[in-house]
């Protein structure tokens, strides 16, 4: 049975190849590399509701979304899976803007330092949380 490629719209995550290279040169710098995973969730707080998490992890967890994007293993727990559908990581080498970006069309506003974002009404926070500042100098 051939598996048939899913329409853009159901892609869950996408990593450009700069971002890979970067998170792959970043890997190989950790003690145990060869067995981590590239984490991407998404936490309540930030100074717009959500803020954006990425991390090596040992592994995927149980219920997780595992993927293999541009050669780099990635998951993503089920609760940050809706928030994080057809979001695409890059990473930016400019002056003004260097590090990771992410695009995420289910955000419907965004903080100034683009580390934190806001989703349509009705979206509760995760339990415990609430809203804050980033801690990256933007004052909302």
């Amino acid at each position: 049975m051939e598996i048939a490629e899913r329409p853009p719209t159901e892609v869950l995550l996408d990593l450009t190849p700069l971002a890979a290279d970067k998170v792959k040169e970043l890997m190989a710098t950790e003690p145990d590399a060869e067995s981590l995973v590239l984490r991407v969730a998404i936490q309540g707080g930030g100074c717009s509701g959500f803020q954006y998490g990425l991390g090596f992890d040992s592994g995927a967890a149980e219920g997780d979304h595992e993927l293999v994007l541009e050669g780099v293993h990635v998951v993503v727990d089920p609760f940050s899976a809706p928030y994080l559908q057809g979001a695409k990581i890059d990473y930016l080498t400019g002056l003004q803007e260097s590090g990771f970006k992410i695009d995420n069309p289910n955000a419907v506003s965004s903080c100034g330092c683009g580390h934190s974002f806001q989703v349509e009404e009705g979206e509760e926070l995760p339990e415990g949380t609430q809203m804050g500042g980033c801690g990256s100098g933007c004052s909302h």
